[in-house]
């Protein structure tokens, strides 16, 4: 069993309770990735080149590098 990682630029690959990995605005420059499940999806427009932010279960506000699924 494989896990697929899918580009969190396009809204239409997030839904609510994703497995995302997602980069925090401080941790733009190191690029560190935070992991977490998707409790809202904040960005209006279909897709953004940055990546779609959203809102984890923990609370952090980020913008989704990789939706993770299993295969």
């Amino acid at each position: 069993m494989e896990d697929k990682r899918i580009p969190g630029s396009k809204r239409s690959n997030i839904h609510i309770d994703d497995l995302v990995e997602i980069i925090q605005k401080h941790h733009q420059r190191s690029g560190e990735l935070t992991e977490g499940f998707v409790k809202r999806i904040l960005t209006k427009s279909l897709q953004h080149p940055h990546g779609i932010k959203v809102l984890l279960n923990t609370g952090e506000v980020g913008r989704v590098k990789w939706v993770l699924v299993e295969d």
